[in-house]
């Protein structure tokens, strides 16, 4: 079938991408989806960081490549041997599909699929090779997801479903942002009641952690940030205290928890001595692969701190986002305070723009 959808041509392109525009609006052919697959209608696709690092080149993946990852929509058809998603079921896609049979997927969310990896860094599905060409090239899928187009095939187990009485902007926010950073609070810091929690890098991961946080009565919840209008945000998503970083370093301000969610190798080793003796650092961002941090060995040991790596939240999409989707539905987790604004799928270029000027914490395109 004929879609239409944004393909990354290059990577590496110069700022504005308004004006470089490495995302081209194409048409597209999508293959029917084949065994275990389904062919998705996208409804809602939202704009994250790690898109923007593919765009960057701090993520080097093949191009071309149909982008996005952090998308819902309704299932159009089945492919053989899918017996348990119905047509017309809204479902949200997660970027990391599991296998259920590798020894990542046996450590209960802590590791990513071996599987899984290996195909989202081929740019392919779960069971391997492409479903899309343009004029008869290949084109990559991102992260098994290609979310910034109007269909998308993809793996069953790169989805999840949902209630419809979950809006599809909420539903597409639920599979990275929330997952991601509601995982960082839930899954790997799992802070004790009246413990605090201190999140560096306050972008869509960031604010889903504070939001988080906040929602599971956690002590003193602090945010930082270099940028005003976020620490801002934070406090209106129940935040009791935000900081600059260099306020944050001047009064010495520790927590129980850190989660690092900036991506940046200055923010890690700032959230490293921000955490309080006894403590837990969590990083879910994503630096450039040639970032080099440096921390003080010592101060682990002496003050038996602990640093843990958590890719996607910890999480099991399967498990996870249901939870995260009833939070929602019962008002403790006000997951549309995340979203900046809502773009058309034309605007994707200068969408990517205010990702990178720090302006906008989600960016949902709506998909009519």
């Amino acid at each position: 079938m004929k879609i239409r959808g944004a393909v990354l041509e290059n990577i590496g392109s110069s700022r504005p991408f308004a004006q470089s525009r490495p995302l081209t609006i194409s048409e597209l052919d999508l293959a029917p989806p084949g065994d275990g697959e389904l062919l998705i209608r996208i409804e809602a696709a939202g704009l994250c960081h790690s898109d923007l690092s593919v765009v960057d080149g701090n993520r080097v993946r093949p191009v071309p490549m149909l982008l996005g990852h952090e998308a819902a929509g309704r299932v159009e058809s089945v492919g053989a041997g899918v017996d348990d998603i119905a047509v017309g079921t809204r479902v949200v896609m997660t970027f990391l599909p599991r296998c259920e049979d590798c020894a990542g997927c046996r450590t209960d969310g802590r590791m990513p699929c071996v599987t899984g990896s290996a195909s989202n860094n081929a740019g392919t599905l779960l069971g391997g090779g492409a479903r899309l060409t343009r004029e008869g090239v290949e084109i990559k899928h991102h992260l098994g997801v290609s979310g910034f187009a109007t269909h998308a095939v993809v793996d069953r187990k790169s989805v999840v479903p949902v209630d419809d009485d979950i809006p599809a902007d909420i539903a597409a926010v639920l599979g990275c942002a929330v997952l991601t950073g509601g995982g960082a609070v839930l899954n790997a810091g799992q802070p004790r009641p009246g413990q605090s929690v201190m999140v560096i890098g306050l972008g869509g991961v960031g604010m889903a952690a504070i939001l988080t946080a906040v929602s599971v009565g956690a002590g003193e919840v602090i945010g930082v940030d270099g940028v005003p209008d976020k620490l801002a945000a934070a406090r209106e998503l129940g935040a009791s205290q935000t900081f600059s970083p260099a306020e944050r370093q001047e009064r010495g301000v520790k927590a129980d928890v850190v989660i690092e969610a900036a991506g940046n190798a200055r923010a890690f080793e700032a959230a490293v001595a921000a955490t309080a003796p006894g403590g837990v650092t969590v990083t879910v961002g994503l630096p450039a692969p040639d970032a080099r941090s440096s921390i003080s060995p010592l101060g682990l040991v002496a003050e038996a701190r602990t640093i843990i790596g958590s890719y996607l939240g910890s999480a099991v999409p399967a498990r996870d986002i249901p939870k995260y989707a009833q939070m929602w539905r019962e008002g403790r987790l006000p997951v549309e305070k995340l979203i900046s604004s809502r773009i058309g799928l034309d605007e994707i270029n200068r969408g990517m723009d205010e990702l990178a000027d720090g302006n906008a914490i989600r960016q949902v395109i709506i998909f009519d």
